[in-house]
């Protein structure tokens, strides 16, 4: 009987031994907790650049603050005669909700239990303490630099109400 031939390796088949070499290595909760921080710090990082306004259709349209003012998402029918948009120009406190959003996500993903276990497992236990103190730690000092500076962008998911569109109108 003949030797079977050489099976040539893929590069789907290189990938997915890669993958499963990895998930060894990795605890998956962890991994799945780290990604899906990672994503929320995103997305909430992208959301301090968002905002949105009603228009005279009374439709509310959403879009990205730029340094010029605001892009929609979609096109508002009266946004270039009836609306101004460069009121919702890029600020400082966008940067900086921006920054501190990342922070917390990124805290909260590399010093969770789970993660400081997997990727620091030589660390003392005083270390181990000052890594389960520093994110309630960090958390409350953005909870409170939010606090002191809130943003009153309405970004995508929140509907902006009429009392803050004729506060916007009147000042």
């Amino acid at each position: 009987m003949a030797a079977p031939a050489p099976r040539s390796v893929g590069v789907a088949e290189r990938a997915l031994r890669g993958v499963a070499d990895l998930i060894k290595l990795l605890p998956s909760g962890t991994v799945f907790m780290f990604q899906f921080l990672a994503l929320c710090g995103a997305f909430c990082a992208f959301s301090s650049f968002t905002d949105s306004y009603v228009g005279s259709d009374g439709r509310v349209y959403y879009g990205v603050v730029t340094r010029r003012g605001m892009r929609t998402f979609s096109a508002d029918p009266d946004a270039g005669a009836a609306r101004d948009l460069s009121g919702y120009r890029l600020r400082a406190g966008d940067f900086v909700h921006a920054a501190l959003s990342l922070i917390v996500f990124a805290t909260l993903a590399l010093l969770d239990r789970d993660t400081v276990s997997c990727l620091y497992p030589a660390l003392e236990a005083g270390e181990r303490t000052m890594m389960a103190v520093l994110p309630p730690v960090v958390g409350g000092v953005a909870s409170y630099a939010f606090m002191m500076f809130p943003n009153n962008r309405h970004g995508i998911g929140y509907q902006p109400t009429r009392a803050t569109e004729d506060f916007e109108h009147k000042h």
